[in-house]
């Protein structure tokens, strides 16, 4: 009890990490949503060279692991003479990692939707833009919803692996206290406690939308 007693006695770090890790959050779903739906309502358009293109960056960022991209995001693009601040560096980061496999959720959901729908738009007279965000989005955003959202909860907890380059979110400043205090069980004992309060909503959000879905 005294270990926990000490580790919160430094509640201001706890809370100054808790809201760094909250801006990063929002900022990096927000921005890898909007890069993921953009790039995965391109890959209905049946050009090669985009598709290639779509196919690469989807395939890179997936298949490169996170932490590497972090280095390479910080301390790469500072070696060949880029250099832009901490924050930027793992903003820009978390959006195109995050933003491929949104991509990857997107597309599969629009591919979910029968042909036939596509066709009957077309029938209509409605215009393929038209026909993507009225007629198909909105059904393909249903089917992707759990998925997406699951993802937006691992990208949450994926935000501690920033603090391997320094920055300093909640695991980060959990260490610090760690460093002062000499406790690191009580100390990832509450870090780990407050990271669950932020996503066991979202996941049991995400269980919800999986039973409404197949309801």
């Amino acid at each position: 009890m005294t270990g926990f007693l000490k580790v919160f006695s430094y509640w201001r770090l706890l809370v100054n990490g808790l809201w760094i890790t909250i801006q990063l959050s929002l900022v990096a779903i927000i921005a890898s949503t909007i890069v993921g739906l953009i790039a995965g309502m391109l890959f209905t358009v049946k050009k090669k060279p985009l598709q290639l293109a779509l196919r690469f960056y989807v395939e890179l960022f997936r298949g490169c692991p996170l932490l590497m991209q972090l280095f390479m995001g910080y301390f790469g693009l500072a070696y060949i003479g880029i250099r832009i601040d901490i924050f930027s560096a793992v903003v820009l980061v978390y959006t195109l990692y995050g933003g491929a496999y949104i991509a990857e959720i997107i597309r599969s959901g629009i591919e979910s939707i029968p042909k036939g729908q596509w066709e009957a738009a077309n029938c209509l007279g409605l215009k393929p833009i038209h026909v993507l965000r009225d007629v198909i989005l909105p059904q393909s955003f249903k089917v992707s919803l759990p998925a997406l959202i699951g993802f937006h909860l691992g990208l949450i907890k994926d935000t501690s692996i920033a603090s391997i380059i320094g920055y300093s979110e909640l695991l980060r400043e959990g260490k610090t206290i760690m460093n002062v205090t000499g406790y690191p069980f009580e100390t990832y004992i509450i870090v780990a406690l407050i990271y669950f309060i932020i996503c066991y909503p979202l996941s049991k959000y995400v269980s919800w939308t999986e039973r409404r879905a197949n309801a």
